[in-house]
């Protein structure tokens, strides 16, 4: 038992930043994120030793638990800025452009935020994100299309074109 709980443990302090900044990514609120990861991890426990892809169980686990919240009319409340996003000396744009994306991210449904974020933020195979997201790999396709065509949209100036007629 001292081994199993050895192990999980040395796996939450590998996992738990990168599927905190997996959740920010996909819900834009780092207290929300933490506690989805938290939740996420908690539900891996009790089944540590019957999971065999650890890491992709606690990644579906942290999407079901972000977009089951997204669905619960009290908890949509605009994410509250977090000091860490904004304290941060650039001179080279890109913390703008980090904020224009995160902004352009939050605008799309939890579902297609989450397609987004686990195929191009985690480099996730469309196999690996249907599963994360319990959907056939074609919905995932459909899915990541709208999202990128919606995020087009919203990161394109008006009156600019996409290099179509």
């Amino acid at each position: 038992m001292a081994r199993t709980d050895d192990e999980f443990d040395a796996f939450v302090r590998a996992s738990f930043g990168r599927l905190t900044r997996t959740g920010y990514l996909i819900c834009g609120d780092w207290h929300k994120a933490e506690d989805a990861a938290q939740a996420a991890l908690l539900r891996l426990h009790p089944r540590w030793n019957r999971v065999a892809q650890k890491e992709a169980y606690a990644r579906r686990a942290l999407v079901t638990i972000l977009i089951d919240e997204s669905r619960r009319p009290w908890r949509r409340e605009a994410p509250q800025d977090d000091i860490r996003d904004t304290t941060v000396a650039d001179e080279a744009g890109t913390v703008d452009e980090r904020v224009h994306l995160a902004g352009a991210l939050a605008e799309l449904t939890p579902r297609r935020r989450a397609c987004v974020v686990l195929r191009f933020y985690l480099d996730a195979s469309v196999a690996d994100t249907a599963a994360a997201l319990g959907c056939s790999e074609g919905n995932v396709k459909r899915m990541t299309s709208e999202a990128l065509h919606a995020l087009r949209h919203i990161l394109t100036p008006t009156g600019a074109s996409h290099g179509r007629p």
